[in-house]
C-alpha cells in the first residue's frame, strides 16, 4: 500500500518506468524527481511503490555510472584525463 509514501521516499513510477524521491503531494499526485536531480514529474500514489534496500542501492548506482560517462558540460570523463 502505498497511501504512506512521504517527501523523501524513494519510489519507482512504473508510468513512467523510473525511479524518483518524493519531492512533495500535490493534489491527486505525488512529484518525483529523479535520483541525480532534474525535472520533477507527476505520478499516482496508488501505482508508486516504494524501493527497497538492494533496489535503491541499484538505481543509485546506475546514476552515478550515467553521472560519471558525461562531466557536466558533455565532457567525456576521458576527454578530461588527456589534459
Amino acid at each position: 500500500m502505498t497511501d504512506g509514501v512521504r517527501v523523501g521516499d524513494t519510489v519507482h513510477d512504473p508510468a513512467r518506468d523510473r525511479v524518483g524521491v518524493v519531492m512533495a503531494h500535490e493534489g491527486p499526485y505525488v512529484q518525483l524527481r529523479p535520483l541525480g536531480g532534474g525535472r520533477e514529474w507527476d505520478a499516482d500514489p496508488a501505482r508508486v511503490r516504494p524501493l527497497g534496500a538492494a533496489k535503491l542501492l541499484s538505481a543509485r548506482l546506475a546514476d552515478v555510472n550515467t553521472r560519471s560517462r558525461t562531466a557536466l558540460g558533455g565532457e567525456r570523463n576521458e576527454d578530461r584525463a588527456l589534459e
